[in-house]
C-alpha cells in the first residue's frame, strides 16, 4: 500500500509542477481549453498564492511529504497530512467553481490524486489497527 500511495504522491508532484509552470508563464497554456477550463486564469488569480507562496509549490511540498510519510510507514501522520491536503483541495475547488467560475485541468487531476491518496491512507491505517487488534486477542493472521 505504501508504494501505491508514494507513486500517487509522485504523480501529484508532477501535476503540481505543471501547475507551477503555468503560474509563472505568460504564454497560452495547453490546458486553456475554453472559457470554463483555463489553467492560466486559475493560476494567475489572487487565489493562486497563500502568503506569496504559489499554491502549486505548496502542493509539491505536500505531495513530497505524503510520499515520505508513506514510505516511512507513518500511517497516522500520513492520514492526517492527506486529510489536510484534501481539505485545502476542496477549498480551492470551491474557489474555482463558485468564485472564478473556471476550472484548471491540473487542479482537478490533483483533486482526484489527493482524494485517492486520502482514501488509501485512511484504509491502510484502519486495516493496520484491525490487524494489531486481532493479534492482541490471539486471532491468527490469514495467509
Amino acid at each position: 500500500m505504501r508504494y501505491l500511495i508514494a507513486i500517487l504522491a509522485l504523480a501529484g508532484v508532477v501535476v503540481s509542477a505543471l501547475a507551477l509552470q503555468v503560474h509563472y508563464s505568460t504564454a497560452t497554456e495547453p490546458c486553456s481549453i475554453n472559457e470554463k477550463w483555463d489553467c492560466g486564469v486559475v493560476n494567475h488569480s489572487p487565489f493562486a498564492e497563500i502568503a506569496h507562496v504559489p499554491v502549486a509549490a505548496i502542493g509539491i511540498a505536500g505531495y513530497l511529504a505524503l510520499a515520505g510519510l508513506a514510505l516511512a510507514r507513518r500511517r497516522a501522520l500520513l492520514t492526517a497530512a492527506a486529510l489536510a491536503g484534501m481539505g485545502l483541495a476542496l477549498y480551492l475547488s470551491h474557489i474555482e467553481k463558485d468564485i472564478l467560475l473556471v476550472w484548471c485541468l491540473y487542479c482537478v487531476i490533483s483533486q482526484g490524486i489527493i482524494a485517492l491518496a486520502t482514501l488509501l491512507s485512511a484504509g491502510w491505517m484502519v486495516s493496520s489497527a484491525f490487524s494489531k487488534r486481532r493479534e492482541k486477542v490471539g486471532v491468527p493472521r490469514s495467509q
